[in-house]
This record gives structure tokens, C-alpha cells and sequence, in this order.
């Protein structure tokens, strides 16, 4: 599965930046601005699925420390062109370990949804134990694809995620959900999201 998401991303990393930029509702501008709201000056921030750095951790970067995590290299080396002042790793976020409470903030924009539903609950829980007291984690999640492995932008590419019902059942086990949004955008066809902005105790 990894492999199948590493591969395809480094195939199509120019042909999804400019496809992405021409989704008029996506509503990342409007959460990304709630989460940075309630974050302090030069916030630790994490996101992960950093994919090329913009729009997301360009508009992160102004304001705070930010380390991008991806699993592509051809994305993390458009990202590292398009915002100088973050920092990038190459890293799956599945395997990924930091110390307890390391990040006030952290981010994952269409990127859990490719991780199986099996290992999310594990990927929560840790995120949840990565945030300092009071830290935010921002996502937008699938709404209950099975994990399936299926042409996308002429690629191979997996996909998988758990319902509304269960996200939050996973997530209230570690943390407090404060915004719990289904949004739909068109790609152009209509796809619906789950945002979920959520704080540790």
C-alpha cells in the first residue's frame, strides 16, 4: 500500500498540484484559518501528507514552525522550493514517532484517507499523544471508502476510511472533537469529506 501511494504521488506530484488548485469549494482555506486562529505565535506544527507545501504549509509557515511529513519524495522536493522556510522529512506517518506533547498543532489535509482503516485508531491515538495539553489536531477524513486500490489521476492509488460515526468514536477516545463538519467539493464530481478540528485535554 505504501509503495502504491509513494509511486503514484511521485508520478502525478505536478499533475495534482494544478488539478487541486482548480477545486473552487474546497474548504481547506476555511479550516486551516480556524486552526491557526486558535494556535499562539511560532506554533510547532505538524502536518502530515504535506504533499508540494501549498496552499497549506505555505500559509502555516508564515506564522509558525512547521514540519511537512510525505511520503513522496517528488512532492516533499516541490515543497521545499515552494515554502524555504519549513522544514520536510520524508517519512511515513504510520511509523513516525516523537516524543510526548512535541506539537501545538497538527495538520493532515486528504492524506489519513490513505492510510488503511486498520491502522488509523493506532495513528490517532498516537497524534493525540505527539500534541502538548491543549494541542489541536486538524484532518480531513474519508467517510467510510474500504480500502481499495483504484486508478486516480491515470495512477494507482489506495484509498481507505472509516465512517463519520466511527472517526469520532476513534478520536473521542483521545481527544475532544470541538468541529465535526461533512463537506462536499467537486473534483469535479461531488466528494465528501469529514473535518474534524479536535483538542487534547
Amino acid at each position: 500500500m505504501k509503495r502504491i501511494v509513494e509511486a503514484g504521488y511521485d508520478t502525478i506530484a505536478e499533475t495534482y498540484l494544478s488539478w487541486s488548485a482548480k477545486i473552487a469549494d474546497d474548504p481547506r482555506a476555511h479550516y486551516l484559518a480556524e486552526l491557526d486562529s486558535r494556535l499562539p505565535d511560532r506554533a510547532k506544527v505538524l502536518e502530515l501528507g504535506c504533499g508540494a507545501g501549498v496552499p497549506s504549509t505555505r500559509a502555516l509557515a508564515e506564522r509558525h514552525d512547521v514540519l511537512g511529513i510525505d511520503l513522496s519524495q517528488q512532492q516533499l522536493d516541490l515543497a521545499k522550493t515552494n515554502v524555504p522556510s519549513a522544514r520536510f522529512e520524508k517519512a511515513d506517518m504510520t511509523a513516525l514517532d516523537f516524543p510526548d506533547g512535541t506539537f501545538d498543532g497538527i495538520a493532515a489535509f486528504y492524506s489519513i484517507l490513505h492510510v488503511p482503516r486498520a491502522d488509523q485508531p493506532r495513528l490517532f491515538a498516537r497524534i493525540a499523544r505527539w500534541l502538548r495539553p491543549g494541542g489541536l489536531f486538524l484532518a480531513s477524513l474519508g467517510t467510510g471508502t474500504p480500502d481499495v486500490t483504484e486508478t486516480w489521476l491515470g495512477v494507482e492509488m489506495f484509498f481507505g476510511s472509516n465512517t463519520p460515526e466511527r472517526n469520532r468514536a476513534l478520536l473521542g477516545e483521545h481527544m475532544e472533537i470541538v468541529v465535526d463538519d461533512l463537506v462536499t467539493m467537486h473534483e469535479p464530481e461531488p466528494a465528501t469529506f469529514h473535518w474534524v478540528l479536535c483538542q487534547t485535554g
